[in-house]
């Protein structure tokens, strides 16, 4: 990305923010005179024309030109508003928007990938200064997004990264939460423990099985075959649940010990507890199983469910942080390369993992 000035006085509108001690956004509102400029204090307002005369900031034409056409509005497509996972990435990204006195225009696309084509197209058709696209479920077809390199317009996807376009992505490091959650069950003992893998479909799958290979790799853990079953490939997110049930059963079928099991993710091991329950079996005192994601039902269900958190609030605020950014040099003439970001897992210990006795 490149981080250079203005080709006019060199200052940008990140230095007046700096300066004045305020968000880029909010000096943009001001200098442009928006609409929601009334809502800003009149000191703040002083404070920034201040720091503008004094730094000498000269907006480009062509600036005042995107800011009398700017409508403050990013449009934000999800896969599966029902999805748990949803319900706190959206949370990040409505908070962050607030902030940047930027209103979300919302989609829901049922995980068709009709619905999706139509609002893309309807989205790129009005005059939103963003996209931010939560991908958890759908295979995205990297073709469906070329109209974003033609508009140019900055965009973010939550959940899979696209090595080649204008499409910046942030996601949690998969890998890293799958060594983490081996790594608690290995420390409590466990050493027989079964695996339910991601649908092949989905993007996470495969680093998290890298995640857990590794670790077993590692501390010389042998993984036994028969203890691996697979989700199937579907985009309907409530599937988890009933296959996690189906798939514990037939692990149980094949008489093969194991004193632990690692879902794919956490309405996975939903169902996987549900199964366990079905053959008379306690969690965690017969078997422990562990999740990934961190929905909210995690912490409620009975036994409290150990499992990996994503960050999901602050998946969302991350992507916002880049379409803004994207925005940002759009009005300053810079330029912007997308990005790729990575945020960090985090192991929660709850009930549902004890050690083997």
């Amino acid at each position: 990305m490149s981080r250079g000035k203005t080709r006019g006085s060199g200052i940008t509108l990140r230095d007046v923010a700096r300066a004045s001690g305020v968000s880029a956004a909010t000096v943009s509102i001001v200098l442009n005179n928006a609409p929601l400029a009334r809502y800003i204090p009149l000191s703040t307002k002083d404070r920034i024309g201040k720091a503008a005369k004094k730094l000498g900031y000269k907006p480009k034409i062509h600036s005042r030109f995107l800011g009398a056409k700017r409508n403050r509005s990013v449009g934000v497509m999800v896969f599966d508003i029902t999805d748990p996972f949803c319900t706190l990435v959206l949370r990040g990204i409505e908070n962050s928007l607030y902030e940047a006195s930027y209103l979300p225009v919302l989609t829901d696309v049922h995980n068709q990938r009709g619905r999706f084509d139509r609002y893309l197209e309807m989205l790129l058709a009005s005059p939103v200064e963003g996209l931010v696209i939560v991908a958890n479920w759908l295979f995205v077809d990297i073709d469906l997004l070329a109209d974003l390199e033609k508009r140019n317009i900055p965009a973010a996807m939550i959940g899979r990264e696209l090595k080649t376009g204008n499409v910046s992505s942030v996601m949690v490091d998969n890998e890293a939460g799958a060594h983490l959650a081996m790594e608690h069950l290995y420390s409590l003992g466990h050493r027989k423990i079964a695996f339910i893998r991601g649908p092949k479909m989905l993007g996470d799958s495969a680093p998290r099985w890298r995640g857990v290979r590794s670790f077993a790799r590692s501390v010389g853990l042998e993984i036994d075959p028969a203890l691996i079953v697979n989700l199937p490939d579907s985009l309907d997110h409530n599937s988890g649940f009933e296959c996690g049930f189906k798939l514990t059963e037939e692990l149980l079928k094949q008489k093969k010990r194991f004193t632990a099991v690692m879902a794919f993710d956490d309405m996975t091991a939903f169902g996987t507890i549900r199964g366990l329950a079905r053959a008379g079996l306690k969690v965690p005192e017969d078997c422990s199983v562990i999740g990934f994601d961190d929905v909210i039902p995690a912490g409620l269900s009975f036994p409290s469910l150990t499992t990996v958190r994503q960050p999901m609030e602050a998946l969302g605020s991350a992507a916002v942080g880049i379409v803004m950014e994207g925005i940002n040099a759009a009005t300053e003439d810079r330029e912007f390369a997308p990005l790729h970001r990575k945020l960090a897992p985090e192991l929660v210990v709850r009930e549902s993992t004890r050690a083997v006795t």
